[in-house]
């Protein structure tokens, strides 16, 4: 869909604001009418420790990626792009491997490099030039949005819609202002309609429910089975703006989801050790929460207030969620 906007003419830089900008209104949206009719979220706010993390998250993956991709789209078929979109989840993988030592078996490995290699074969160009500057735009543009990934993280116990609401409103902002100052300007009112419900929903919403998987399954899991939405894309690309389906499209897209079969195919279980932690996130009374109630503590389930952690050591299949960011 952004790629019909681009078509339209519109500036890269400026539809990659007006994007992320909508997206935070309508989520902005979303809470004062939560708040109006008085229907609490149950989710914990963002406290001040946080907004180190999310501002670096804004930074990569809300002012750097958005600009990228829509270069890039805009010297790119769409259903190449869609497929290219899977070096996200890749690079996702490899930073929460690497840096925030995630645990990766061998059928992650194996499934990384399937994705690996549909990304690379849908991306190259033949000839001399080798991989196009589009197709380098945006694997750029997937690498900020890795390291936003991951970053984020760290914050996915609060709440998503707020998260989500924030990274919108700045990153829209500060990339409408710099597409304003290369001399930019708004588009016709239909375009502006259009890029309101592609960015609330492609943005906003996508956004609000990738947080939430980050906080059950992590980073390196999360942009795994995220990267099922290119192969939506193509589809669409192909069946509403009439791109031709090539032998290297359906190779790519074999390899990728042999890959992805592989991550959904996965089963981790392991005797671990869970010591002593406090925070505050939206739960229910489990095995990891047999903590004791004040008189201050909201009552029925789920609900937050913060809690401690005490020492466990036990096993169970499990992902690495909020509670199992152990070593291996």
């Amino acid at each position: 869909m952004a790629k019909l906007l681009l078509g339209a003419g519109v500036n890269a830089w400026l539809l990659a604001g007006l994007l992320y900008f909508f997206s935070g209104l309508g989520l902005a949206a979303v809470l004062f009418l939560r708040r109006l009719l008085g229907l609490p979220s149950g989710e914990a706010v963002l406290r001040r420790a946080d907004f180190p993390w999310l501002a670096s998250a804004i930074l990569a993956g809300g002012v750097a990626g958005p600009v990228m991709l829509m270069f890039g789209l805009a010297g790119t078929p769409a259903s190449t792009a869609s497929l290219l979109l899977n070096l996200e989840g890749l690079l996702t993988m490899i930073i929460a491997w690497i840096v925030f030592h995630e645990n990766a078996d061998h059928r992650i490995m194996v499934g990384a490099a399937a994705i690996l290699a549909g990304a690379g074969l849908v991306s190259w160009q033949g000839g001399p030039g080798g991989i196009g500057w589009s197709a380098l735009a945006i694997a750029g543009a997937c690498l900020a949005w890795a390291i936003d990934n991951n970053l984020t993280r760290k914050i996915s116990g609060g709440d998503p819609v707020q998260i989500a609401m924030l990274k919108g409103l700045v990153a829209g902002t500060i990339n409408l202002l710099l597409a304003f100052a290369n001399h930019a300007s708004l588009p016709r009112p239909e375009i502006l309609a259009g890029s309101a419900i592609i960015g609330f929903l492609g943005y906003g919403v996508s956004l609000v429910l990738f947080v939430l998987a980050l906080r059950h399954l992590g980073s390196a899991r999360t942009g795994a089975y995220f990267a099922t939405a290119p192969f939506v894309g193509t589809l669409i690309a192909v069946i509403v703006l009439m791109e031709p389906i090539s032998a290297r499209l359906v190779a790519a897209a074999v390899l990728m989801a042999i890959g992805l079969w592989f991550h959904f195919t996965e089963s981790h279980e392991h005797r671990h050790r869970h010591v002593p932690e406090d925070h505050e996130h939206l739960h229910s009374h489990d095995l990891h929460h047999e903590h004791q109630h004040g008189r201050t503590d909201p009552p029925g389930e789920p609900h937050t207030h913060r809690h401690a952690h005490q020492p466990i050591l036990h096993a169970h299949p499990h992902y690495p969620d909020l509670h199992h960011r152990h070593r291996h």
